[in-house]
Parts: structure tokens; C-alpha cells; sequence
């Protein structure tokens, strides 16, 4: 004979479990019977949007990449240049004042952001930056760095507008030999006033007012009129 009797422990316990089991029903609240096809729909969303943060950070490494080799290709640029153009400026600035020395320095230590600052020495003088010099000897010193970039990265011509109007006569001859110098190389077009540098031209073109009011082009060919 098989007793279908449950103990009454058991069945107490089972009880308990049952109302367990029933609270914890109770407290997840209504059954969104949708929720599996929107679990659906957010899953493929969450892909989609993971698949576009890879290609983003894919993108990224890229860009960081190629910045990391334009900044090594530029500083190693910079430091040629650099260079090339400072041994240019050491050379000619003797020459434009008869002496002296003369040089660029880095005024930080990344050659991305560092400046720059001219160190110049006229004959005669201590060795000081650019800011401590006269207008004439700013003029030259400025003169002796564009021709060292000019020489560097030259053009068919170059124009000067009054360069030499701070300069004195002794160190207008000077320029006018510099340019005379590297005009077998470039065409220079200048503006002047000063008969030294008038002396040193080929082609001059001036205007004139033989009657009042009225200004005309004259132009002389230095070596024919000579």
C-alpha cells in the first residue's frame, strides 16, 4: 500500500517556498510581453553603434598617427632650415657691417612652439638680441636674414622698398654690394632715394614733374647713358 499522505513539514515547507516564490512574482510588476522583440531591436541598435565607435577609434589611431609622423617630418624640416638659415645670417651679416657677428637661438625646447630670437654683434659692440640695436643696424641685421632666407629658398626677383633709408652712407654701400652681389642670381627691383644705391642700378625709372602738375616716367639705361 503506497500513502499519498504528505508529511506536514514538507508540506509546510513547501508552503513557504510557494509564498516566496509569489512575493517575489508580485514585486517584478507587470510582464512586458513585448520585451523580448525590443531586446531584439536594442541589441542590433548596440551593435550597429559598437561597429561605429571602432571605426571611430579606427579613425582616430589614424589621425594620430599620421600626426606623429607630420610633427617628426616638420621638426626635422625645421631643424634643416633652421640650421641653413642661420650659417646664411653668419656669413652675411659681416658683411653688411664690415665685421661683427651675428646668430639665431631657440628660445624653447620643442621645435614645434619654440621661438626664436636674433643674438647680434656689430663691430664694436657687446653681443646683444636684435631689440637693443639702432634702426640702422636693425635694418641691416633684418637685411642680412632676409637675403640668408632669400639664398635659401630663392625667386626670379626681389623687390626692396627704402631699405636703405636708415642706413648711412658707408653702410648703404655695403648693401648695395650685398645686392650686387646676388643680383647674378635674382633680379632685385628697389625703391630708393639714395644716389649710392641709384649708383649700383642698371635700369633706372623714376617719375618726374618737369612742369607743375604734371609728372611723367623717365627711365635711363645706366650703361648706355654712360
Amino acid at each position: 500500500v503506497i500513502s499519498t499522505q504528505m508529511p506536514e513539514a514538507c508540506e509546510a515547507e513547501l508552503l513557504e517556498s510557494l509564498e516566496k516564490l509569489t512575493a517575489r512574482i508580485a514585486r517584478l510588476g507587470p510582464i512586458n510581453l513585448a520585451a523580448i522583440d525590443e531586446y531584439k531591436t536594442e541589441a542590433e541598435r548596440k551593435h550597429y553603434l559598437d561597429a561605429q565607435n571602432d571605426d571611430l577609434i579606427e579613425a582616430l589611431e589614424t589621425l594620430e598617427n599620421a600626426i606623429r609622423k607630420i610633427d617628426k617630418e616638420t621638426r626635422n624640416r625645421f631643424k634643416e632650415t633652421f640650421e641653413q638659415v642661420n650659417s646664411g645670417l653668419q656669413e652675411l651679416f659681416p658683411k653688411v657691417f664690415g665685421g661683427g657677428h651675428a646668430y639665431l637661438a631657440l628660445t624653447g625646447d620643442d621645435l614645434l612652439d619654440t621661438g626664436i630670437t636674433i643674438m647680434a654683434r656689430p663691430p664694436g659692440k657687446r653681443n646683444s638680441t636684435i631689440h637693443l640695436l639702432s634702426g640702422g643696424e636693425k635694418a641691416l641685421t633684418a637685411i642680412a636674414l632676409v637675403f640668408s632666407i632669400f639664398r635659401l629658398n630663392p625667386a626670379p626677383f626681389c623687390m626692396l622698398d627704402e631699405v636703405d633709408a636708415p642706413l648711412d652712407d658707408a653702410n648703404v654701400g655695403r648693401y648695395a654690394r650685398m645686392v650686387e652681389q646676388m643680383s647674378s642670381q635674382v633680379q632685385f627691383i628697389y625703391i630708393t632715394h639714395n644716389k649710392i644705391a641709384m649708383e649700383m642700378a642698371d635700369q633706372l625709372m623714376g617719375v618726374t614733374m618737369h612742369e607743375p602738375g604734371c609728372s611723367r616716367m623717365v627711365t635711363v639705361n645706366v650703361e648706355e647713358a654712360a
